[in-house]
Parts: C-alpha cells; structure tokens; sequence
C-alpha cells in the first residue's frame, strides 16, 4: 500500500528519511511542500492498524531522534509489535484514563509504571490487568495526538518496551 500524508514536518523531511506514523516507522519515498508518500508492506499491514486508516485520518507523525537530541521519554524504534482496541475512557480531573485491551503475548512485557507506546506516543501504564492495561492522558498529549479524539473500539498500534523483550530473549529458555 502506499500511503499520503499532508503535514508541513516536510519541511524537516527528505527521501530516505524515517517518520513514525501512529507509531510504525515508515520510509518517506517522495517528499513534497505539501507532505510526504511512504510505501507500506503487508507485514505492517497486518501488524498494524494502518490498514484501516481512511481519507482524512489523524495521525500521529514523530520524525527520527537525532543522536544528538534529549531523550524525552522510553526509547521508542517505530517497531508496532500489535495492535489493542480502547475499551474504555473516563475522565480523570484534568486528565484522562484509557483502558486498551490487548493480547496476552504483548501484556507479558508490560508491568505497572513502565513503558508502552500507544500509537507512537510515549505514556506509562497507570495499570494493568489480565487482559487490559490503561494509561493516564494529560491535556498536553490530548491536545496534540490523535488519541484525545479517540473513543471505544478505536484500534490502535502498541509497542512494548524493547527491554523486556531483550531481557526474555536472553534468559535460559527465552524467545527465539
């Protein structure tokens, strides 16, 4: 699939270059004044929910940290590991509290106060459950993400901590 995305970040992009959309890490293969092309394999398509992404979708776009920037959060590569479903949104005094349900095999990297990446924003799970975990919203991050729109059954991209799966991969019997 190829897909079209209309933001003035081109002015900061080349062809070649890696951007995040909602959290998948894509390759710019045109860049123009008005936005940017990237094509998208069917691996990504079903590891993803960019698939589903309609004319006009909000999204969220991060350009590739420099070696040279601050790291303002977890290290995140654009590396969508799967995908979870909101189940619920409550209002939580300024902020908000999401509730994602997710897969078993992503919830077992996850632990309360880590990290996890919600269609490519860094955020640390205020909870988790057997079969969800939920993530507090702060109005910064409502405002400028796609996921202060979002609503029940929204799918949206996960990425776990790469540490965790490091750590597994690592271990007597770990991962293959």
């Amino acid at each position: 699939m190829r897909l079209r995305v209309s933001s003035a970040l081109t002015r900061e992009l080349g062809e070649g270059d890696s951007i995040a959309v909602n959290g998948v890490c894509l390759t710019a293969t045109a860049v123009d004044g008005y936005g940017f092309s990237a094509d998208v394999m069917n691996e990504t398509l079903r590891l993803s929910s960019l698939a589903g992404l309609a004319a006009g979708s909000a999204v969220n776009l991060e350009l590739a940290m420099r070696a040279s920037d601050r790291l303002g959060g977890h290290m995140v590569q654009g590396h969508v590991d799967g995908v979870g479903t909101i189940q619920e949104i409550e209002p939580d005094g300024f902020s908000r509290r999401v509730t994602i349900a997710a897969e078993p095999a992503l919830l077992r990297y996850m632990v309360y106060k880590g990290s996890i990446t919600v269609d490519g924003v860094s955020l640390t799970i205020a909870d988790l459950g057997g079969r969800s975990f939920t993530v507090s919203l702060i109005p910064e991050t409502l405002e400028r993400t796609n996921l202060g729109a979002a609503e029940p059954g929204t799918t949206v991209n996960l990425e776990v901590d790469v540490l965790a799966k490091y750590v597994e991969r690592l271990m007597p019997g770990g991962a293959e």
